[in-house]
């Protein structure tokens, strides 16, 4: 290691599957949260029409999108050597992504926009990442099974 890399703490590529998918799990419990908070407010008819509506995006964002985006991820994952840098988890392009959707959901949280319409996205988006967080930790435990054999 060379440069600003020898200060960086290291772990093992099972390991970064195990970050990612609780970084996954995380983040999609927190955009869960706050669609359950903005719908308890609701009446039952519009939590109703607005969770399905989430539900429904969730399968498509589960499915089109967050899944490929995890496989791909997992299979750079199991590319890298066996100690690399706790960061490497996700690409660093894909830092600066995080960055914009960060602030993206920021912007949308303040805005005029009425929050059970938020809270479709939220749910999409939340339930997305929660379900393929699972790809993640299923990956963990297999590469964890695998060490132990």
């Amino acid at each position: 290691m060379n440069g600003l890399n020898r200060f960086l703490p290291v772990v093992s590529r099972k390991i970064l599957m195990l970050i990612a998918g609780i970084m996954w799990l995380c983040v999609g419990l927190m955009l869960i949260n706050y669609a359950y908070l903005w719908l308890a407010v609701e009446q039952r008819s519009t939590v109703i029409t607005f969770a399905g509506a989430g539900i429904v995006l969730t399968m498509l964002t589960h499915h089109f999108g967050f899944l490929k985006v995890a496989d791909k991820n997992l299979k750079r994952i199991l590319l890298l050597e066996e100690k690399v840098s706790v960061f490497s988890f996700i690409t660093w392009k894909s830092y600066i992504l995080i960055a914009g959707m960060i602030a993206m959901g920021i912007t949308l949280r303040h805005s005029a926009i009425p929050k059970p319409w938020l809270a479709i996205l939220y749910i999409g988006i939340g339930v997305g990442l929660l379900l393929s967080s699972i790809r993640y930790l299923r990956f963990f435990i297999k590469e964890l099974i695998k060490s132990k054999n």
